[in-house]
Order: C-alpha cells, then sequence, then structure tokens
C-alpha cells in the first residue's frame, strides 16, 4: 500500500493496520490444504494424499494407484499451494531390452485447495528425457474418522454365501481384457495363473469380484496360500486384506492378514505355506478387525484411506468383494458374508 506523504500520521497508521488485517484475513479464510484426500489419478485410478505439518515442518505420503504408501522427497506450503516432489528410478534400456543405465527423475506435484476439493498438477519427465508430461486431476477431502464402533453392540442380517463350492456363479473377471485363471478345483475356488517365461512378455491375470456389492459388514473365508505365492482380498472393493506366505517372517504390514501397506498384525498367526488358514474380517465405519487362524491380530483399528489397487478412493459407496488373481497361485473356500445391519 502506498500512501501520499501529505497524509496524516495517523490515517497512514489506520490505513496500514486495515491492509494488514485484511490481508491477514485472506490468508486465514484460504482453504487449507492440509489433511488427508481421496485423489482420482489423472489415469483414472484410486490414489490417497495426506499433508501435515509436524515439528515445524510440512510432510507427506501418497499412494499412486498400485503398490505402497509412501512418503513424499518434499513438501512446501506457500501462498495456499503446496508443491510436493517424488523422486524415483528410472531405467534406460537399450534394443535388446538390457538396462544400460539407472537415472533419477523428480516429479512435481501442485496442489491448491477449494472447499473440499483438491485441484493437482503433476509434471513429470518423459522416459525419452525429450520434454515433460503434464496431467491435472482432482482429489476429495476426506472426513474426519468416527470413534470406533461398539463391536458387541453392533447388529448383523442373514448370513449369505458368496461361493456354491459348483461354479463361478455370483463371480466375474474384474477386468474383461485379462486372461482367466480361476476355476474350481475340488469344491475350491483356485486362480492357477501360467508361470512367466523369462524373456517373454508378462501375461496378465484377472482379478475376481462377487457381482453383489457391500456396505459393512463381517466376512468369514478359508484360503490355502502356496510356498512364495501372494494374492489379497479386497473389502468393499478399496481395502486390501493381504494374503500372502510369510510364515515365520517378522511382522509387516505386508504379510498375511495386515490391512496392506497401512496397518501391522500385531501378532504373527500365519501358518505354514499349504495349509488351510481362516481368515474373519469385520469392517464398520472404516475400522477393521482381522482375526486370523482364531487369533485377533488387527482389533478395531481405523482405515486411513484406500490401499493400492482399489477399484476407487471413495471410502463411503458399496463395493464387491475381489480376490488378487494377478500375482500367484491360491486357493478359497467357505465365504460367508453378514451384512451389517444399521
Amino acid at each position: 500500500m502506498i500512501l501520499p506523504s501529505f497524509a496524516p500520521v495517523f490515517l497512514r497508521s489506520v490505513l496500514l493496520t486495515f491492509g494488514l488485517a485484511v490481508g491477514v484475513h485472506a490468508a486465514a479464510s484460504q482453504p487449507s490444504v492440509l489433511g488427508q484426500w481421496a485423489l482420482t489419478l489423472p489415469d483414472g485410478k484410486a490414489g490417497w494424499l495426506e499433508l501435515e505439518k509436524k515439528g515445524g515442518w510440512y510432510d507427506g505420503s501418497i499412494l499412486w494407484g498400485g503398490g505402497s504408501v509412501l512418503p513424499v522427497s518434499s513438501v512446501v506450503v506457500a501462498d495456499g499451494v503446496a508443491t510436493l516432489t517424488r523422486v524415483r528410478d528410472v531405467q534406460r534400456k537399450d534394443a535388446s531390452g538390457k538396462v544400460i543405465r539407472t537415472q533419477q527423475i523428480t516429479e512435481t506435484l501442485t496442489a491448491r485447495a477449494e472447499g473440499d476439493t483438491l485441484r493437482l498438477t503433476r509434471v513429470i519427465p518423459r522416459a525419452s528425457s525429450d520434454g515433460f508430461e503434464r496431467a491435472e486431476f482432482t482429489g476429495k477431502r476426506i472426513p474426519a474418522l468416527p470413534a470406533k464402533p461398539i463391536l458387541s453392540k453392533v447388529k448383523y442380517g442373514a448370513p449369505i454365501n458368496l461361493f456354491n463350492g459348483q461354479d463361478l456363479t455370483g463371480w466375474s473377471l474384474k477386468e474383461k481384457d485379462a486372461e482367466n485363471g480361476w476355476r474350481i478345483e475340488n469344491g475350491t475356488l483356485a486362480n492357477r495363473p501360467a508361470p512367466h517365461v523369462e524373456g517373454q512378455p508378462r501375461r496378465r491375470f484377472a482379478n475376481l469380484r462377487t457381482d453383489r456389492e457391500f456396505e459393512d459388514f463381517n466376512l468369514r473365508l478359508e484360503v490355502n496360500v502356496p510356498a512364495g505365492s501372494n494374492s489379497g482380498v479386497y473389502l468393499r472393493g478399496i481395502y486390501e486384506v493381504q494374503v500372502f506366505d510369510s510364515y515365520q517372517k517378522p511382522l509387516d504390514s505386508l504379510n498375511m492378514g495386515a490391512i496392506y501397506s497401512r496397518i501391522v498384525p500385531s501378532v504373527a498367526a500365519e501358518k505354514p505355506a499349504g495349509e488351510w488358514q481362516s481368515l474373519d474380517v469385520t469392517l464398520i465405519d472404516r475400522h477393521v478387525t482381522v482375526v486370523l487362524n482364531e487369533k485377533t491380530i488387527i482389533d478395531n483399528r481405523p482405515v486411513a484411506g484406500v490401499t493400492g489397487g482399489a477399484m476407487w478412493s471413495d471410502q463411503f459407496r458399496p463395493g464387491p468383494i475381489y480376490l488378487q488373481g494377478d500375482h500367484g497361485a491360491v486357493s478359497y473356500r467357505n465365504f460367508v458374508l453378514r451384512p451389517v445391519v444399521k
């Protein structure tokens, strides 16, 4: 603000104070980028972002479609805009596919809040290093978690048998353009994807989903995981309960019964590979309980957001049970779901 030199001192003081107050009010009224956001990524996949300030520093974690929730490299917030960077390794290959060099690239995300909507722009170097790719996408603010549900007071409807032991009635391939590795074997629902052949393109096998969709529920099932194999049971199509041969491995959020990359089991309850194991999972109000082989390994814990491979980022819409079929061999049986009655 520029005032004429002849303005009375008291007037200059009042105007300057008013101008500063307006500026502070404008900054204070600007929607905050901090918090948790459900992202719809440029390719339509589900993502998740958390921005927070702790210890005087801005920090962030992100889920980009598949895989795990990972920390971002840096977060800077200025004038209501958050600028995030992610640094990752990219392999350069020759015509034969041989890796000749690994280099780091830096991806930049900028984010501005408009009420409960987050407007984001992604800029990333092209693989050829010839310029940049730019994409815009959005996020929705995730409401605060409710209090823990009182499980003893929850009422359930009639049990639903999701698998008849004879055929795939009630189930469909989630990816219509992928190969089908699912079959019925001795009354079990089995996935038998062909092993990858070195030097050949990797074949893509489909995940399997229920035709019906559900809200909150209790789900019981049995699963048999061969040595070294990997699958998963997605609750409402968005939260993966990990299915993995992790017998005698240290506790980890990637182990059997974990909420993938989000919640570490409190105790190891896995059986050796090749044995039938029981899972009893309850999902209510974004809180999950997992009982593996009659031991409670996750006790009514909140789930901050979707996991990698989620069908969408909206944590409030109904969704199917879906089984991961693009990783390895696995067998399932005795699916019984009891919907919560509200």
